[in-house]
């Protein structure tokens, strides 16, 4: 059978053959230092955006007032005392966002102290958060204390994701990892004001310690990462669960899981928290103006339209629902492919993904920023797996080119 021969390739052709032969090879001998040195520059530039393009947003105010009423025990001298600070850390237009909605929430609470004040059982209960943040006012202006702790979120994020990386011997994934920082909206986390961001890089260290082994450092870190964020229980919960269900010797979780649900009540008590319904009707179903004695009547009608209402803008204005999903198909396709991550990170994978979906289904509420935590840690769950399957392949593709005949065309 005749063929005709290849047509010969002009110079232009050679050379940009030639270039990406050359980038890939030099790519393939230096991914691990190459990915290391792009994710800690792409931390850097996260870290500074957070300090210098930050997201004035409304729960500033509450987050300031509940870290100085030890200082400001009158409703209207802390309600003043939180508006003239926000007032002179952020730019005029963003005050004016802040407190003018035309009327609305945000107008109605800028002229109201005592309804302001109702409002700040629900964010007194993360108390570490205002406590940190109280500490650092002491030392620099309490808007620029904010930023700092975000800035500091993003480096200890980002430093226990190139630790992890670099103990399952993965740097080569770096920029995959990244890829999955950028969808899960980091940049947004980092810039926004909120203990968000500090739980997660809490949090992500306590799992980094549960899989490597260091027990006391996880229920440390895991107990910390609640007490920034207590609604941290639900996954901390579902955690223990599955690790007695499944008899994994895991005394670390048991311990941070047991403390923080020991701890979970107390600070709700001490925080006067207006309780899981009132909380609930207020981020889901209707704000209402003051909380204080705010008990609507449980409704089963309303919590599904809520759920439902969440779920939508969830699915179509939100990004963790496909990253879930996309670290779920990152586990069946290397299970389907024989690679399967150990027993230990298996029940972690497992209580991250339900843990999320618990999450939700406890509190309804659509931000990606709720659910960040539990967004990364499986992507690094994958990591050892996805570099065996790589290494087979490139084995299998150095074996092909072992056998094939120069100049056969296919």
């Amino acid at each position: 059978m005749l063929t005709k021969s290849p047509t010969p390739q002009n110079p232009l052709d050679r050379l940009t053959a030639a270039g990406l032969a050359w980038g890939e090879g030099t790519y393939a001998r230096l991914a691990a230092p190459i990915g290391a040195a792009a994710f800690a520059l792409y931390i850097l530039l996260t870290a500074l955006t957070a300090w210098l393009m930050p997201d004035s947003n409304w729960d500033m105010l509450p987050y300031l007032a509940i870290s100085e009423e030890g200082t400001y025990p009158d409703a209207q001298a802390l309600h003043d005392y939180a508006y003239n600070t926000v007032k002179a850390g952020v730019s005029a237009g963003d005050y004016k966002t802040l407190t003018d909605d035309g009327g609305g929430f945000r107008s109605h609470m800028a002229e109201n102290a005592a309804d302001f004040h109702s409002l700040l059982g629900m964010y007194r209960i993360k108390f570490l958060y205002a406590e940190i943040l109280s500490t650092l006012s002491a030392a620099m202006s309490p808007v620029e204390a904010m930023r700092l702790v975000q800035v500091a979120s993003v480096l200890l994020f980002g430093a226990i994701t190139l630790l992890w990386l670099r103990s399952e011997k993965a740097l080569a994934l770096v920029p995959v990892i990244g890829a999955v920082l950028i969808m899960a909206d980091f940049g947004d986390a980092a810039r926004t004001s909120t203990p968000d961001l500090l739980t997660s890089a809490l949090l992500l260290g306590g799992l980094y310690a549960y899989v490597r082994g260091r027990e006391a450092a996880t229920a440390i870190l895991l107990f910390l990462a609640f007490m920034v964020r207590p609604d941290n229980i639900v996954f901390l919960a579902v955690f223990a669960v599955l690790l007695i269900a499944f008899r994994q010797q895991a005394w670390g979780a048991l311990v941070g899981f047991a403390a923080s649900f020991v701890a979970y009540f107390a600070i709700s008590h001490w925080a006067h928290h207006p309780g899981w319904w009132p909380h609930l009707w207020f981020s889901s179903v209707e704000q209402h103006y003051n909380m204080d004695g705010f008990e609507p009547p449980f409704s089963v009608v309303a919590y599904l339209k809520a759920f439902a209402a969440s779920l939508l803008r969830a699915v179509n204005l939100n990004s963790w629902v496909g990253v879930s999903v996309l670290a779920l198909a990152g586990w069946y396709a290397v299970g389907r492919a024989g690679f399967r991550i150990n027993r230990r990170a298996g029940i972690l994978f497992a209580a991250l993904v339900l843990g999320a979906l618990a999450k939700f289904t406890v509190f309804p509420i659509h931000d990606t920023r709720i659910y960040f935590p539990h967004l990364v840690p499986p992507f690094l769950l994958l990591a050892a797996p996805f570099m065996a399957l790589w290494a087979t392949i490139a084995r299998g593709q150095h074996r092909a080119a072992l056998h094939a005949i120069p100049g056969d065309t296919p």
